[in-house]
């Protein structure tokens, strides 16, 4: 039987757009949703569960549209090294909530990059 933990999943979220001046898409996302309302920010995250220990240090790029409700949605895999491991991690990303990024005042949806990162030890931590 295989081992199976929780491992920490290290979560950096990326709008598709180019922000100049920052090192990495993480920062460069945080970046950006401080300055203005144009970037859906998560308010309810749902870790990834069964994740084996086999998996510590890939990672797992989705691709999807946070809607005007905040629910993500047409979720496609841009990289990833392992389909069982892409499964569970979207999974979780699609029970998450998101305050809608806005236009004008109203809520839009939006095209997301989301870089998932498994190390090895307990927890989650977003970037």
């Amino acid at each position: 039987m295989k081992a199976t933990h929780k491992l920490a999943v290290v979560i950096g979220l990326g709008a598709l757009v180019t922000f100049a001046h920052a090192k990495t898409p993480e920062e460069a996302y945080l970046e950006a949703s401080q300055k203005g309302p144009g970037i859906p920010v998560p308010v309810s995250v749902v870790s990834p569960t069964n994740v084996g220990s086999e998996y510590a240090g890939a990672s797992v790029k989705l691709k999807f549209t946070v809607d005007t409700n905040g629910k993500p949605t047409d979720f496609a895999v841009v990289s990833s090294p392992d389909a069982a491991l892409a499964s569970v991690i979207a999974n979780a990303v699609s029970k998450w909530r998101f305050t809608p990024a806005q236009k004008n005042g109203a809520p839009v949806a939006t095209k997301v990059v989301l870089p998932v990162h498994v190390s090895g030890s307990d927890g989650l931590a977003a970037n």
